[in-house]
C-alpha cells in the first residue's frame, strides 16, 4: 500500500499527486503546485528526491499476481499489490477495483482504505473517497494520512472551512511534524481565500 498518496486540491482546483515512500510525516515535502483545470486529470508529481511514478506496468507481472490471487481466495496481499501497481499507472479504475477486492478479505485494512479513498478523490469521486476516510477515521483516529486526504476530499466538495479545520487538527496533535509548516502555509491560503471581504465594495481601504 501507498502510504504516502496525497492529492491536492484549493477551491476546486486540482494541484497535484504525490507517489513514493513516505520518509517522515506526510512524505519527503509537498510537490510544487501543477494547476490544472477540475475537468482534466491530473497528472503525477513525484514528492521531491523520490522516485517518478512508473508508467507502464508488465503485463507478466499482473498476470502472475491475478494468478496467485486467484489461487489464494482468501488473501488480500496479491490484490494489495496489484492495486499499486494500478495506482503508480494511474489506472485509478483497476487500482480501485483491486483495493475494494483487497479489502472484501481484509475489511480492516485501514492503509488500503485510504490509498481507496485516494484514488476515489483523484478521479473525481470526493463524495466516496471522503467516506472511506471517515471510515478509517473512525476506527483510527491518528491516522495522519487519512485526516490529511479528508480535508483533501472536503476541498474538493467545496468544503473551504471544514478542510481547513480538518487541517488544523493535524497542526494541533502533530505541531513537531517537519511537514507542519508547509501544511500551515496550506490552512492559511485557504482561510485568506475563503475569507469575507471587511470593507464594502469600492470603499478606500483604510490606512
Amino acid at each position: 500500500m501507498r502510504r504516502d498518496t496525497i492529492a491536492y486540491s484549493l477551491a476546486g482546483t486540482v494541484f497535484g499527486f504525490a507517489l513514493g515512500y513516505m520518509a517522515a510525516g506526510w512524505g519527503g515535502g509537498m510537490p510544487a503546485p501543477a494547476p490544472v483545470t477540475a475537468a482534466a486529470a491530473p497528472a503525477a508529481v513525484p514528492a521531491p528526491g523520490e522516485p517518478t511514478p512508473r508508467t507502464t506496468i508488465d503485463p507478466d507481472e499482473v498476470k502472475a499476481l491475478e494468478t496467485l490471487a486467484a489461487a489464494q481466495p482468501k488473501d488480500a496481499s496479491a490484490r494489495v499489490q496489484l492495486g499499486n501497481m494500478y495506482m503508480d499507472a494511474q489506472r485509478l479504475d483497476d487500482a480501485i477495483r483491486w483495493y475494494t477486492e483487497a479489502l472484501k478479505i481484509s475489511p480492516d485494512s485501514p492503509d488500503v482504505e485510504t490509498d481507496l479513498g485516494a484514488c476515489y478523490v483523484h478521479s473525481g469521486r470526493p463524495a466516496e473517497g471522503l467516506q472511506r476516510f471517515d471510515a478509517v477515521l473512525e476506527k483510527n483516529p491518528d491516522h495522519r494520512l487519512a485526516m490529511y486526504n479528508r480535508g483533501v476530499a472536503l476541498l474538493n466538495l467545496g468544503r473551504q472551512k471544514e478542510a481547513a479545520d480538518a487541517w488544523e487538527a493535524i497542526l494541533k496533535r502533530y505541531p513537531n511534524d517537519p511537514q507542519a509548516a508547509k501544511l500551515r502555509q496550506r490552512v492559511d491560503e485557504i482561510r485568506a481565500a475563503s475569507a469575507p471581504s471587511s470593507a464594502p465594495a469600492g470603499a478606500a481601504a483604510a490606512r
